[in-house]
């Protein structure tokens, strides 16, 4: 039988466990969100930031995004400009899903 250790380091992360055990998410969906939850609030939260720091393209990172947004950790919104015309997306990341249909 195998015999797994951990060894623990100073530079750590503490999150809720809940996206780990939500059967609706994928494997790639949890990593991505238990990194995004990792992140420094002012980092750059663009799909192209987050496929830069990983070794997936930003459609894998565009799907996992949808993922999430669909089970209720991730809200988008667009956000316009005075003029009207759109800008960036706006990203609002939770710990625990802000849907009725959570598990």
């Amino acid at each position: 039988m195998a015999i797994f250790r951990i060894e623990k380091t100073a530079d750590y992360t503490t999150m809720s466990n809940r996206h780990f055990k939500d059967k609706r998410l994928s494997l790639k969906s949890k990593g991505l969100l238990s990194q995004m939850l990792s992140l420094p609030e002012n980092w750059d939260y663009t799909l192209k930031g987050l496929a830069h720091i990983n070794r997936e393209s930003i459609d894998a990172i565009r799907t996992a995004i949808w993922e999430l947004e669909k089970a209720g950790y991730v809200k988008r919104r667009q956000i316009r400009r005075s003029n009207g015309k759109m800008a960036e997306m706006e990203y609002v990341i939770f710990e625990i899903p802000q849907n009725t249909d959570e598990p």
